[in-house]
């Protein structure tokens, strides 16, 4: 399942960065969960898990924000499948296309708090997007990204003993009718977008998995002074 992005051996021991592929839901919820264990431990080191997923909603620890449109018996139907999980937020999904990328980092080795490191990583998602030709920005109080008033990348994190799991993820060239099943985050009238819908071009997730190594090498390699 697992496939190490190719590194240079002085980044492999600050960061380690791996690309599952697509790859289940759940079963890579369970490697976070390991991870996060093993850092807390000092077992491990730093790692961020690049991934994308077979169609999935997932439910926040907010429930309030989780508001499902569809039964989950036509969910099912579909091959949509509901996981609960005790990230922050409400509901989201993911489904191929989707670039998502899990860190699990401890927080106080990179000298983070728990507000910087999410704003950490909407700036790694800009830095990205900018290069895929896309300007997004931050909503104060709205954690993710938008570009013109629509959501491109949703952010929930939870965080163990300083030890961060779940992450970010941003809509490259998925198919967005999966937010029609749902409200995302639990915002109303929300519009969900892509990298794709935006530019009008095709777009290629395995380049921008590439773009998103040096990134995330750049923001989270290195504890802050």
């Amino acid at each position: 399942m697992t496939r190490d992005v190719a590194i240079d051996q002085k980044a492999a021991e600050v960061l380690d960065v791996r690309d599952l592929g697509v790859a289940d839901y759940r079963e890579v919820l369970s490697l976070q969960q390991r991870l996060n264990q093993q850092r807390q431990a000092g077992q491990v080191g730093d790692t961020v898990l690049i991934v994308e997923h077979p169609p999935v909603i997932t439910l926040g620890a907010r429930r309030s924000a989780n508001k499902l449109l569809v039964e989950p018996d036509e969910l099912t139907r579909r091959g949509i499948d509901v996981v609960e999980i005790r990230r922050g937020g409400g509901a989201t999904a993911h489904n191929p296309g989707q670039l998502v990328f899990y860190p699990i980092l401890h927080l106080q080795h990179l000298g983070l708090g728990a507000s910087e490191y999410v704003r950490t990583l909407e700036a790694i998602g800009i830095d990205l997007l900018a290069r895929a030709g896309v300007a997004a920005e931050r909503k104060k109080g709205f954690p993710g990204l938008w570009t013109g008033g629509r959501k491109i990348a949703s952010i929930g994190v939870r965080i163990s003993r300083f030890v961060t799991y779940h992450g970010m993820a941003i809509n490259i060239c998925n198919d967005l009718t999966i937010f029609d099943a749902m409200v995302p985050c639990g915002l109303d009238g929300v519009e969900m977008t892509s990298v794709e819908k935006e530019t009008g071009r095709p777009c290629d997730v395995g380049s921008l998995k590439m773009q998103l190594v040096p990134l995330l090498r750049e923001h989270l390699g290195e504890p802050r002074r």
